[in-house]
């Protein structure tokens, strides 16, 4: 079967045009060309296609070859350019060369005409392959830069929320005016709207720590079914395209969620007047030959997640920003331009890759690569927390640089009914232990601190107090995950992110210290 090759040739001479072409027919070409003459003719004719090869004449009585190589280099400077001329010089081949001719060959003589298109087509599928990379490599960069940015930003503010959230939900325990309530449940409602708008940020920055298990994900799309079939609507056609020997992948499941929900979401917006919304998942051993194609996948085993719609498409523009954090192209106060940033995020902190396929009018791909393991997955339904804030009577050593949120966490614990070491930094923390004569129950430190962080603070306390649990809080990840700031949590750690409401970090201190307490009992059995 011949190869397609689409050739706009600059030419007078109608023979020797035909000339060129039959020589590319014999040489295994299905040639589509133009001919053209004049500079008018081919300015509009380089733009009406996709033109693969342009061949010229040299010396034309109305239009030159040099005119023709300098308009090419400006409208279409990817397209191969070849003279074929009787009346070229070897100066003039020389020069022509430097002024960006990738060949130039004698009429007459078109012998080598099939292999320097063969060699200049390959050359360019080249230079196109590296532009793509160089392109790519650059939006990492960005992104990378710009998630350092995000991260670092949402750490500050998850101190600052963590006072408004705590105040607010004190003075609200505290407030008998009607009026009052209402306006402290507004500030509580904006600073939880806040904290969320962190935690994307986060997620996009890869600050986030993943609490990670493994998952089959046919099993999380068959949880979260209900819940997308409600959030796209009536109006769209919901489908699953499920292997069904998936094999695991190792995840934080409440991200995964998130990132599966984002997309559906996503899609629903594509398709204003309904359409088709089509999840599928697969097991995909991926070589070389795909990953130097697609450029953003190691060759390996994956767990592949592809969610696609036959929505409006998106264009190439859009397409290079997308995963932007405030970056949308929906109407003012329609979105935050998080959403896929959030799941970007996500995915690179899993350890996978996210790849997208768009064409205006003709819907969007998402593709999802993630790592495959061997091992049997593990369940992800849930129970439902309870609304009542649990108490204790615990001894507790809480450590905290930041004094507002010192103040209102010392606030909870004591209204919890724990007894409560308050200290600004690691060194006030180990003077606390070292002079306290009672036991200390308990440590909740932040990670991140001058001088010593959470961690370190932890394991000097543990020599005198080895029984003492621990858990840590923190803005983002650095300092509690095991594989640097990208990775996943210790299984050996417990830790809250900040900012955190007072029932969360009060069933969270409940569940570490009744989940020891069992474990002691059974020992002792």
């Amino acid at each position: 079967m011949n190869t397609p090759l689409r050739v706009l040739i600059v030419e007078d001479s109608e023979d020797d045009s035909d000339l060129l072409v039959r020589e590319l027919r014999r040489g295994g070409y299905d040639v589509q060309f133009e001919r053209v003459e004049t500079a008018a003719a081919f300015k509009s004719t380089c733009d009406s296609q996709d033109w693969q090869l342009i061949v010229s004449d040299f010396a034309m009585p109305h239009f030159s070859g040099i005119e023709a190589l300098s308009l090419a280099k400006k409208k279409r400077p990817d397209i191969p350019f070849i003279f074929v001329s009787g009346t070229m010089g070897e100066e003039t081949s020389v020069n022509a060369m430097r002024n960006g001719a990738h060949d130039y060959l004698v009429k007459g003589n078109l012998q080598r005409l099939v292999p320097a298109v063969q060699r200049e087509l390959r050359d360019a599928e080249e230079r196109r392959e590296r532009k793509r990379l160089e392109l790519h490599v650059n939006q990492l960069q960005r992104l990378d830069a710009i998630g350092r940015l995000a991260g670092g930003v949402a750490h500050d503010f998850n101190n600052l929320l963590g006072v408004i959230l705590g105040q607010s939900e004190i003075l609200l325990d505290r407030s008998k005016d009607p009026s009052s309530v209402h306006g402290l449940e507004m500030i509580r409602d904006s600073a939880r709207r806040g904290a969320t708008l962190t935690r994307q940020l986060l997620a996009f920055g890869r600050r986030q720590v993943l609490e990670t298990r493994v998952l089959n994900l046919n099993m999380v799309l068959a949880d979260l079914e209900k819940l997308l079939r409600r959030v796209i609507g009536e109006n769209i056609e919901l489908q699953f395209q499920t292997e069904e020997k998936l094999c695991s992948t190792e995840a934080d499941p409440g991200q995964i969620e998130q990132v599966i929900v984002n997309l559906a979401i996503n899609a629903r917006d594509a398709m204003p007047d309904g359409g088709k919304l089509t999840i599928a998942t697969a097991n995909l051993v991926l070589d070389e030959a795909y990953a130097d194609r697609r450029a953003v996948v190691k060759p390996g085993r994956y767990v592949q997640v592809v969610v696609s719609d036959t929505g409006c498409g998106m264009d190439q523009e859009t397409q290079a920003r997308l995963f932007e954090p405030f970056f949308t192209t929906k109407e003012l106060g329609k979105g935050t331009g998080l959403g896929l940033a959030t799941v970007y995020g996500i995915v690179k902190q899993s350890g996978g890759y996210i790849w997208v396929y768009s064409e205006v009018g003709h819907g969007t791909a998402f593709k999802i690569f993630l790592p495959m393991v061997m091992a049997a997955a593990e369940g992800t339904q849930y129970a439902e927390p309870t609304d009542q804030v649990p108490r204790g009577s615990e001894t507790i050593l809480m450590v905290e640089d930041d004094a507002s949120l010192r103040e209102v966490t010392a606030e909870f614990l004591h209204s919890s009914g724990y007894t409560v070491l308050a200290a600004a930094s690691p060194d006030e923390a180990l003077r606390l232990s070292h002079s306290h004569a009672g036991q200390i129950d308990f440590l909740l430190t932040d990670i991140i601190m001058p001088k010593m962080n959470g961690r370190e603070l932890a394991t000097k306390l543990s020599e005198s107090r080895p029984d003492m649990k621990v858990l840590y809080v923190s803005g983002y990840a650095d300092g509690i995950v095991r594989d640097g700031v990208h990775g996943k949590l210790d299984d050996t750690l417990a830790f809250l992110q900040k900012p955190y409401t007072r029932r969360a970090l009060m069933r969270k201190i409940r569940d570490i210290l009744d989940s020891h307490a069992v474990k002691s009992l059974a020992d002792k059995r």
